[in-house]
């Protein structure tokens, strides 16, 4: 079961039993399968990216990044992984598609911060 113990209590005060948790357990887990998917298929072409990651010494509100790829993987509702970009990386703490053109990545440390990728500038 994915989710904790105040969850599955608050679920059940509303009328979920144990196999509906259960089944509602198993659609997160696939739905975050399913992100994780998405999201590296976003990225496995590599190439040029752009974002809107603070960067310090910067001047501009969207990065450009050359990004070699994105590597995920899923335990129940969590979603992890690592982004590698040219000359450094950065671990990946959880992601979703915002839309076809824009997703956004939550990124551990050295960034800490939830990040918006996209492969046109204007996009962002």
């Amino acid at each position: 079961m994915h989710f904790d113990q105040r969850t599955q209590q608050a679920l059940r005060e509303v009328g979920l039993g144990r196999e509906e948790l259960r089944k509602a357990s198993k659609l997160v887990t696939e739905a975050v399968q399913r992100d994780a998917e998405q999201l590296e298929a976003f990225f496995e072409d590599g190439g040029t990216f752009y974002s809107d990651m603070e960067m310090a010494h910067s001047s501009t509100d969207v990065q450009e990044h050359e990004v070699e790829y994105l590597d995920l993987f899923t335990h129940g509702a969590d979603l992890r992984g690592y982004l590698r970009f040219d000359s450094w990386g950065v671990p990946v703490e959880d992601g979703r598609v915002l839309n076809d053109e824009t997703v956004e990545l939550r990124l551990g440390p050295t960034v800490d911060a939830r990040v918006r990728f996209a492969r046109d500038r204007d996009a962002l």
